[in-house]
C-alpha cells in the first residue's frame, strides 16, 4: 500500500497541446466567404513548437483540417486524458465571428464565435467541453482572434493592408452564414444547454466577472479545472493578421523569447498588452482555481 501511494505521489505530470491555425474557411459553409488570411498556419505552428520544447504532446489542425469534428475530438481526447496536475495548451488563430443566442434571456444577444473550416465553434461549446476537464488540470487557451459580444457596437475596422487585416468575420457575411445555417447553430446552442442542465452563461462574461458576481460564482462552482484565456484584444478590438505572425502572436513570441522570459502566465501577459498599441489590448481572464496557476512559469507542465 505505502509503495503504490509513493508511487501515485511522485506521478509526473502529462500535458497535451491542441494548435488551430486557419488561413481560409470553406465557402461551401460560409455563404461564399473563404476569409482568407496569411499568418495564422504559422501562429499555430510557432505554439507547437513552444509546446515541443516544454515536452507536450500536440496536434496541430491546419485549415481544411481544422473541422468542427477534429477540433471536438481533441478537445474531448484530451479531457479523457488528464487528471490533476496535468496541463492542456490549446491555441487558436483565425477569424472570430457571431451567432444569434437563442438559449440567453436576451432576444438580441451574440453568441461570439471561433471560424472553423466547416463551421463555427459557438463559445457556449467551448466552454461546456473545458468544464468536462477534471478537477486539478490547469487549461491554458490562447485565442489570436476577433470574438467579443461587443463588437458590433464598436466603430468596424479598417480594410486593412495586406500586412494588417482585421481577424474578424464581416458582420454582413456572418448574417448570411447564420440564415442558410439557422437550424444547425440554434440546435447546437440547445444542445450545449441541454447538456449543462440550463442556459449556459457567455464564458467571455463569466470569466471576465467571476470574481465580483454571485450568480456567475455559482456557475463556476461547477467548473472544476483551473482555466487561464489570453485573448487578443479587449471587446470593442481587433486581432490583426500579418505576414509572418498575427500582432498578438507575435508580440507574445518576442516576450518568451525562446524560454528566455522567467515570469509568471499574469507577468506574460502585461508584457504582451504592454507591447502592442492601444488600439489592440489582450485580455486575461481565469476560471476556476486559477490563482496558483496564474503564477507558474508559462509552459511549464
Amino acid at each position: 500500500m505505502t509503495r503504490k501511494a509513493s508511487t501515485a505521489s511522485t506521478r509526473r505530470p502529462q500535458a497535451h497541446a491542441l494548435h488551430i491555425g486557419i488561413n481560409e474557411v470553406s465557402a461551401a459553409h460560409y455563404a461564399g466567404w473563404t476569409g482568407p488570411l496569411a499568418a495564422c498556419e504559422f501562429d499555430a505552428h510557432d505554439m507547437a513548437a513552444i509546446s515541443k520544447s516544454a515536452g507536450m504532446k500536440s496536434t496541430v489542425l491546419l485549415t481544411r483540417k481544422a473541422t468542427r469534428a477534429s477540433v471536438l475530438a481533441a478537445l474531448r481526447k484530451a479531457a479523457r486524458a488528464l487528471g490533476a496536475g496535468d496541463l492542456f495548451f490549446m491555441s487558436y488563430s483565425g477569424h472570430g465571428g457571431q451567432v444569434p443566442d437563442v438559449s440567453g434571456e436576451e432576444p438580441d444577444k451574440l453568441d461570439e464565435t471561433w471560424c472553423l473550416f466547416d463551421g463555427q465553434l459557438i463559445d457556449d461549446e467551448l466552454y461546456y467541453e473545458l468544464s468536462l476537464f477534471k478537477a486539478g488540470v490547469r487549461v491554458l487557451v490562447l485565442s489570436d482572434s476577433c470574438h467579443s459580444g461587443t463588437v458590433v457596437r464598436a466603430a468596424r475596422p479598417a480594410p486593412g493592408t495586406p500586412e494588417q487585416r482585421p481577424r474578424i468575420m464581416p458582420r454582413a457575411v456572418g448574417l448570411r452564414v447564420y440564415a442558410e445555417h439557422k437550424a444547425f447553430y440554434d440546435k447546437l446552442q440547445a444542445d450545449v444547454a441541454k447538456a449543462a442542465g440550463g442556459a449556459v452563461d457567455d464564458p467571455d462574461t463569466a470569466l471576465a466577472n467571476v470574481t465580483v458576481s454571485p450568480r456567475l460564482t455559482a456557475i463556476v462552482k461547477e467548473f472544476h479545472p483551473a482555466v487561464i484565456l489570453i485573448s487578443g484584444c479587449q471587446d470593442n478590438q481587433f486581432s490583426m493578421d500579418g505576414n509572418h505572425n498575427g500582432a498578438f502572436t507575435e508580440q507574445l513570441l518576442g516576450v518568451w523569447n525562446n524560454g528566455s522570459f522567467k515570469g509568471s502566465y499574469a507577468s506574460l501577459h502585461a508584457r504582451v498588452r504592454a507591447g502592442l498599441p492601444p488600439t489592440q489590448s489582450p485580455n486575461l481572464f481565469t476560471l476556476g482555481p486559477a490563482a496558483a496557476f496564474l503564477k507558474q512559469q508559462p509552459f511549464s507542465v
